[in-house]
């Protein structure tokens, strides 16, 4: 991630009502920190918690080994998907 001191050159806008910025503020203020610093850091963490849902799980032992052992699997024949992928497509032309 970047630092606090790196160099901004973009812009986000956000529409809120009276009371969201005004609720938005009043947690910067008790974060002794600006508005646009707390919605930033605020939205880079939930940024970060959504994306490692989709990057990382746990499972049980018994059931990582088997998910393993699905992986190890040679993968199935689709000779429909076969014969799709083998045909030109509209952007090779």
């Amino acid at each position: 991630m970047t630092t606090a001191r790196a160099a901004k050159d973009g812009r986000i806008a956000v529409r809120a009502s009276k009371e969201q910025r005004d609720l938005i503020a009043l947690a910067s203020v008790e974060a002794k920190t600006t508005v646009s610093n707390f919605v930033l850091t605020a939205t880079l963490a939930r940024a970060q918690d959504v994306l490692a849902e989709r990057r990382a799980f746990t499972l049980p032992p018994e059931q990582w080994d088997a998910f393993l052992a699905l992986l190890d699997q040679p993968p199935a024949d689709r000779p429909r998907l076969r014969r799709l992928l083998a045909e030109t497509s509209i952007l090779d032309a």
